[in-house]
């Protein structure tokens, strides 16, 4: 597996793939390709199908402008080694392709040329958390201490930076007001939520406090702010909603929220490798279920449980995403996706509590529902991944 720092990567909504995937590979090919006078980008399926309301082709123009560019938007066409396809081409001054370069955004903010992860560092030898977990019992070290053993002394530089983002986002969320961008004209709700949390009390309050730093975040996302992939934009607000909850309500030092950070990124590094982080290949439960499955994990650390629990509140918030489809309305990272931030980072706290309670031993593993999640995923009719073809993404619009 690679480093945790791919999991968590700071850039501007409101896409991993749909967005931060298409501006890194414009930037590469833009560098690649000096003096050129005109290119041309074409999308394909999925990247397609729903780039105009992630607005893809604006963090492209952005990248190759004052260089003249064309997109090319091809959503019934998908390339064969991943729904998210890209096609770079440098043009002469006859339009003739003189350089083109095809590529995938596959989840994450990360790309490939096979469609594939085959590009993995080998920081960590081990891949599943049961293998982790006995090097945890034989060790008598944490989860947080087996990624501090494998990554680089500018990890906690790093998580601390991610948490700081993470915390700005929430705090411009809170405060902002109006209408995000697109055609649904849909307006925020965070600042309300949060206002609304201060009349309750108790679990009530804590419950809607987790709802308003969840959408907040969203929103920013939505907004094309800064935020952090967790593990992608579309599910940013899960992870950044419960630790900043536990932080302000119990107190939760800022060391052991950068501890349970680093815990959180390899439950998502796990995901990732042994299944996929990608709306776009799995459906939402790649997506919110990955961070939720994440927040769970981080949490029950903070409140003192044993490796085994940490594994099964991880387990438990992904086992009941299971099947979750990507189904935006108007391609838009909006409905139902902010909603979803909301009770991710809901179900997150009750996998976590349900874990603490026990005694961390159960049936089905975490490394089991994760392959059930690919499986699931695979099997999935492309118009619930991420195309707009089927869903809420068409039943939602009609009269």
């Amino acid at each position: 597996m690679e480093s945790i720092k791919e999991i968590f990567k700071i850039g501007y909504g409101p896409s991993s793939s749909h967005t931060i995937g298409p501006r890194r590979a414009s930037e590469i090919f833009k560098k690649q390709n000096p003096g050129i006078t005109k290119f041309r980008v074409t999308l394909y399926g999925s990247l397609a199908a729903t780039g105009k309301g992630h607005m893809t082709d604006k963090a492209i123009l952005e990248v190759m402008t004052p260089v003249p560019t064309e997109i090319v938007w091809k959503p019934d066409v998908f390339l064969p080694l991943h729904p998210n396809g890209i096609r770079f081409e440098a043009l002469d001054k006859a339009d003739k392709t003189r350089e083109e370069w095809v590529t995938y955004s596959i989840g994450g903010g990360d790309l490939s040329d096979t469609g594939k992860r085959t590009s993995f560092s080998h920081l960590y030898q081990l891949k599943t958390l049961t293998d982790i977990l006995q090097w945890c019992e034989s060790n008598g070290r944490s989860l947080w201490e087996f990624v501090e053993m494998h990554e680089d002394q500018g990890l906690w530089n790093y998580l601390e930076e991610v948490w700081s983002v993470m915390q700005e986002a929430v705090e411009r969320g809170i405060e902002a007001e109006g209408v995000l961008p697109g055609r649904l004209n849909l307006p925020r709700k965070a600042s309300s939520y949060h206002t609304k949390a201060r009349s309750f009390k108790g679990t009530l309050a804590r419950r809607a406090y987790t709802f308003a730093y969840a959408l907040a975040v969203s929103e920013e996302n939505a907004a094309g702010g800064k935020i952090v992939t967790a593990p992608t934009c579309g599910s940013c607000g899960v992870i950044p909603a419960v630790l900043y909850l536990l932080k302000t309500q119990y107190d939760i030092p800022e060391k052991k929220i950068i501890r349970a950070l680093a815990t959180a990124g390899l439950i998502g590094n796990l995901i990732k490798t042994n299944a996929s982080i990608a709306g776009a290949e799995v459906g939402c439960q790649g997506e919110v279920g990955s961070a939720s499955s994440m927040a769970a994990a981080a949490a029950e650390q903070m409140f003192g449980g044993t490796p085994r629990q940490i594994e099964y509140a991880a387990s438990i918030a992904m086992e009941h995403f299971l099947g979750l489809t990507c189904d935006p309305l108007f391609g838009l990272v909006q409905i139902p996706c902010i909603e979803r931030n909301a009770f991710g980072a809901a179900r997150a706290l009750d996998a976590n509590m349900y874990a603490l309670l026990s005694d961390g031993h159960h049936l089905v593993s975490f490394d089991r529902v994760i392959e059930a999640m690919k499986q699931t995923g695979h099997d999935l009719p492309r118009i619930y991944k991420e195309t707009a073809e089927g869903g809420l993404a068409v039943l939602g619009i009609k009269n």
